[in-house]
């Protein structure tokens, strides 16, 4: 018998993620397993004592190459579209869903396939131009990236564009489990994308979230630890393709696993800080795992947002010490290695924790020697750790009070550990 109440699951049949580790969900996993250290690089020159003047986690090589297959559509999209959309339609392709019209046993189902994406800071390239040429609106509206997936994949059900800060890849994710839910849809690409520009960089710093570790930038995100004192601006895309049970079953679609619990609040306290006692974080989990049927005992890890601010990592720490117990729950956080993705953190790190799933090990946290001594969490440091049976909760949290929190368990009769 199976351990989960599996009634309102979602199956996870697709997944795809272009982050500073790498195109790919492998090369994710192997730098998080490594705790290599963050993924930044420098922006700006070096001064005399080695410190350097702005640095960031960027995609190696070039991380904007989808217009070359896209044709015409490709060269009328924004940097970030095209990034949200290329990692969109590899996540199809994972899926085995990269012809979708050709698939459709009639013209019109195709319209069982929905798009909720999205980002935070936008088009910014576009936006930042002096140019207006023919396509600016359509390159710059916010829902250019759901649009595009659209588009380019023969999509014709619902497509939203969604802004929840650095919940926005959660939320998206979220969402798409609702539309599913709710009969609106059998398949869903959910996801979010973020690109740097120097604006978007340079607004981040002067909001105070920004790392001033100049001089030990590749160990800057330091999440909950005692000497913390920012996040790393980084970038990238990452989407998963949702799928209702009975669908993935007709067509045999392999699982990665389900989503079994969706919650969302908002802080309603202030446009960039949480409540201090992480209330709105507390809730939003209570409500994930309400909506899973499970309780805060049935959880074996918690994949938390963890940007390394000192105000963030406080209260979302004495969240999961409210709803688990202090301590009792291993916890792991990623943006040491990848830095904050913003938008796309969250549907980044649902992949990491539908890994976490599959390996059944937590990744270490990176860069952390010594948690906050208030902070009453059990973070997994060191080596990997490996987890017992349960379920995975992971977090998302964002500017503006915004919260998100999904839960992952096994497909049924999914080989379980001991």
């Amino acid at each position: 018998m199976d351990r989960y109440p599996y009634r309102r699951s979602v199956a996870v049949t697709g997944m795809a993620a272009t982050t500073p580790a790498g195109a790919g969900t492998d090369q994710l996993w192997d730098a998080l397993i490594a705790a290599q250290g963050t993924l930044a690089s420098t922006l700006g020159p070096t001064d005399t004592d080695g410190a350097v003047t702005e640095f960031a986690c960027r995609l190696p090589g070039d991380g904007d190459r989808s217009w070359r297959r896209l044709g015409k559509l490709g060269r009328r999209l924004d940097p970030v579209t095209r990034l949200g959309l290329r990692t969109a339609l590899d996540a199809l392709a994972d899926a085995a869903l990269d012809d979708v019209p050709a698939r459709t046993a009639a013209p019109g189902d195709s319209h069982r396939y929905a798009v909720v994406a999205g980002t935070a800071f936008g088009a910014s390239t576009t936006l930042e131009s002096p140019e207006r040429g023919t396509f600016f609106v359509p390159m710059a509206m916010h829902n250019a990236l759901p649009a595009a997936i659209s588009l380019a994949a023969g999509l014709t059900g619902p497509s939203t564009a969604v802004s929840a800060a650095c919940a926005t890849g959660a939320v998206a994710i979220g969402e798409g489990t609702r539309l599913i839910h709710d009969g609106l849809a059998d398949v869903v690409v959910a996801g979010g994308a973020e690109l740097l520009t120097e604006r978007s960089l340079t607004g981040i710093r002067a909001s105070g979230a920004l790392s001033e570790r100049h001089r030990q930038f590749r160990s800057a995100s330091r999440p909950f630890d005692v000497d913390r004192d920012g996040t790393v601006a980084s970038e990238g895309a990452a989407f998963v393709v949702l799928e209702h049970p009975a669908h993935a079953a007709r067509r045999g679609a392999r699982e990665y696993g389900r989503i079994s619990g969706y919650g969302v609040t908002c802080d309603a306290h202030h446009l960039t800080s949480p409540r201090p006692g992480g209330e709105g974080a507390a809730r939003c989990m209570r409500s994930a795992l309400a909506d899973a049927g499970i309780d805060a005992t049935d959880v074996a890890h918690v994949n938390a947002h963890a940007t390394s601010t000192r105000v963030g990592d406080a209260a979302e720490a004495r969240a999961i010490a409210a709803v688990f117990g202090p301590r009792t729950v291993p916890v792991t956080a990623n943006k040491g290695v990848t830095g904050h993705m913003i938008a796309a953190s969250g549907a980044a790190e649902a992949i990491v924790t539908l890994l976490t799933l599959a390996h059944a090990v937590a990744p270490p946290t990176a860069n952390t020697a010594e948690v906050e001594s208030d902070l009453e969490i059990d973070l997994v440091t060191g080596p990997p750790r490996p987890l017992g049976a349960g379920a995975l909760l992971s977090n998302s949290f964002g500017f503006g009070g915004h919260n998100a929190a999904l839960v992952f368990v096994p497909s049924p009769g999914a080989a379980e550990r001991p």
